[in-house]
C-alpha cells in the first residue's frame, strides 16, 4: 500500500528556480491562490522571489478594476496572495516601456505604468501584448527554498509562447505533462482525493 501511496509525492525534479522558469503545485497544496497554480519566477536572487500565477484568470477587464483605465480587452489574473490591492503586468514590449526588467525571451515585467496607459489609449499596444495581475507570489530570503524541500513545487523552463497566452485552471494539467512522465499520476488525480 505504501508504493501506491508514493506515486502521488512530489518528490523534486532538482531544477533550480531561477528568473523566468515557473513554479508547477504539488497537486494537494492547499489555498485558493496556490492550489494547482503554476507561477511565473519574475525575479530570484538570495533576498527572495516574486512571481505571478499564470492559470487563474479573473473575469474582469483592467479598466473594469480601474476606474479611468483605457478600455482595453487584456486578461487579468490572480497574481498571489501578497499586495492584492495594486496591479502588476508582464509584456512583450520591451524597451519601448521604460523601466521594464526582462525575464525570459520577449516578455519582461512592469515599466512605466502612465507610459503603458498611453500607448494603450493611443492604440499601439494589442490584448496579446500585456497580461495583468492583481497582487503578486512573494518569497523571504530562504522560503521557497524551504518550500522546495518540502516538495510544494516542481520547477521548470517554460517558453514565452506559453507565458503570454490564455491560461485557465485546467492548464495546471499542460504544465505537468511538460515535467516528464514520473508526474502521469498527477494528471487525472482529483484535487479532492475524497471525490474519488
Amino acid at each position: 500500500m505504501k508504493d501506491k501511496l508514493d506515486i502521488f509525492r512530489i518528490q523534486t525534479n532538482n531544477v533550480a528556480p531561477e528568473k523566468g522558469r515557473v513554479l508547477i503545485a504539488e497537486p494537494f497544496l492547499p489555498g485558493n491562490y496556490f492550489n494547482r497554480s503554476v507561477i511565473l519566477l519574475v525575479a530570484y536572487s538570495e533576498k527572495g522571489a516574486v512571481g505571478f500565477i499564470l492559470n487563474k484568470k479573473v473575469d474582469l477587464a483592467i479598466h473594469d478594476i480601474m476606474p479611468g483605465f483605457p478600455d482595453f480587452e487584456g486578461d487579468v489574473y490572480l497574481g498571489g496572495p501578497v499586495a492584492t490591492d495594486s496591479i502588476y503586468f508582464i509584456h512583450k514590449l520591451g524597451k519601448k516601456l521604460p523601466g521594464s526588467i526582462h525575464v525570459l525571451g520577449n516578455v519582461w515585467w512592469g515599466g512605466d505604468f502612465e507610459v503603458l496607459k498611453q500607448q494603450i489609449a493611443a492604440g499601439q499596444i494589442n490584448t496579446s501584448d500585456v497580461r495583468f495581475f492583481v497582487g503578486y507570489s512573494g518569497w523571504d530570503s530562504g522560503q521557497l527554498e524551504r518550500e522546495l524541500k518540502e516538495d510544494s513545487w516542481l520547477v521548470n523552463d517554460v517558453d514565452e509562447e506559453t507565458v503570454m497566452r490564455e491560461l485557465q485552471g485546467d492548464s495546471w494539467v499542460e504544465f505537468v505533462k511538460k515535467v516528464g512522465q514520473r508526474y502521469t499520476m498527477w494528471e487525472n488525480f482529483p484535487e479532492n482525493p475524497a471525490m474519488n
